[in-house]
């Protein structure tokens, strides 16, 4: 089967994450969702993505290919649906397109082909990322789900003796450092990926996944359900948060119920609420509407986009949304919605886009990644897309 994961109309409501990446590169669980999908497709995966984003990302789409939804998470129930997916078929979920059988090559005239398809509903039960939260709502189930898919792939080895062990479903890679840490896995598995090193002093709580490279500092407090992406530092409070990747949290401070992009950094002792004096629901600005929405959860903290930055004793207001490239400081909260590109803290100013990049640049090549210029022509795109909010 030849697949397409597409970014439908799940893009724009997944910024500012998905400013800098498609849909199906977001992370969470273990794995991001094209990941996990590889887990089920034998053939190559092709991205379908916004325009500006295909030049790194996006891909020809092969004739004849199924299209599937990247905001979703596969699973094997998912699955039985798509292999009965006939030829002019749309699979649905509640009115939801969850996959195109085919997907066409072009998009002209796509609404009046896809109006000969028949839509078929589905029964299946999976998981898919629709808003911004979800992906921390969610991420409890999606790391049990991604232990499943890998761990009969990974060389896993026993527990070091100065570790304190609770539970059965302790899983460190060979390669991993792991002393003097306690090991709670009674209330959801724990896994710790090749290269990664968890400091002595630390209490991880599961379900809690840190992937390769990924480092928590000396006496972290971990709470699940936490996922920390590749190459980030993590110490202090962490409680069921999501950090994508290539980002740090490296001192003491709260981050709670909280989605953090890639190339971020978090100031010492920056703090985040994640619940309201009053108790009700959180409210988070939504760039589809244009305003604040009803999140519907008690507990939601920050929403970061890739390459921001608060410095030391940053305070983030419950349900705060931070673009791209951000920098952000002073000592009142921030603003609630903070737009990519902006300086300073309750009345920013605008982040000048050759200073955001060399910065960009300076903090990629401590990982001996570079700058491309795939990735300034997308952060350029970026910057003219977000100005109107900086206005």
């Amino acid at each position: 089967m030849n697949i397409t994961l597409f970014d439908g109309i799940y893009h724009k409501n997944l910024l500012p994450l998905t400013y800098t990446k498609p849909v199906s590169k977001l992370r969470v669980g273990i794995l991001t969702i094209k990941e996990k999908w590889e887990h089920f497709i034998e053939n190559p995966i092709q991205i379908k993505t916004q325009d500006y984003l295909s030049k790194k990302f996006g891909d020809e789409i092969i004739e004849n290919s199924m299209g599937i939804n990247g905001s979703v998470l596969p699973n094997d129930d998912l699955m039985s649906s798509l292999l009965e997916l006939k030829n002019n078929q749309i699979l649905t979920k509640k009115g939801n397109v969850i996959a195109i059988n085919p997907l066409p090559t072009s998009t002209e005239n796509l609404s009046e082909i896809l109006s000969t398809y028949k839509k078929v509903e589905t029964k299946a039960d999976f998981l898919q990322i629709e808003n911004v939260w979800d992906i921390f709502k969610l991420n409890d189930q999606a790391i049990r789900e991604d232990i499943e898919l890998i761990k009969d792939t990974k060389t896993f080895v026993t527990p070091s003796e100065t570790n304190q062990i609770l539970g059965e479903e302790v899983f460190i890679e060979e390669g991993a450092k792991v002393e003097c840490v306690i090991l709670n896995s009674t209330t959801g598995p724990i896994y710790i990926a090749k290269d990664a090193e968890v400091m002595e002093g630390s209490m991880l709580r599961g379900p809690i996944a840190l992937c390769e490279n990924g480092v928590i500092k000396m006496g972290a407090k971990i709470y699940g359900a936490t996922t920390i992406g590749p190459y980030s530092k993590v110490g202090g409070e962490v409680n069921n948060c999501v950090i994508q990747g290539y980002s740090n949290k490296g001192h003491d401070g709260f981050l709670g119920n909280s989605v953090i992009g890639e190339w971020c950094n978090l100031g010492a002792d920056s703090n985040n609420s994640n619940l309201k004096n009053n108790y009700q629901s959180v409210d988070v600005y939504n760039y589809v509407e244009e305003k604040y929405v009803d999140t519907e959860l008690q507990f939601c903290g920050l929403i970061m986009g890739d390459h921001s930055k608060s410095a030391i004793n940053t305070m983030f207001n419950t349900g705060t949304v931070v673009g791209v490239s951000a920098n952000i400081y002073g000592a009142d909260f921030p603003s609630k919605f903070i737009p990519s590109y902006s300086w300073g803290g309750r009345k920013p100013l605008e982040y000048k886009f050759e200073k955001a990049m060399d910065t960009a640049k300076r903090v990629m090549e401590r990982r001996d990644i570079a700058l491309t210029e795939d990735d300034l022509e997308i952060l350029q795109i970026v910057w003219d897309l977000s100005k109107k909010y900086r206005k």
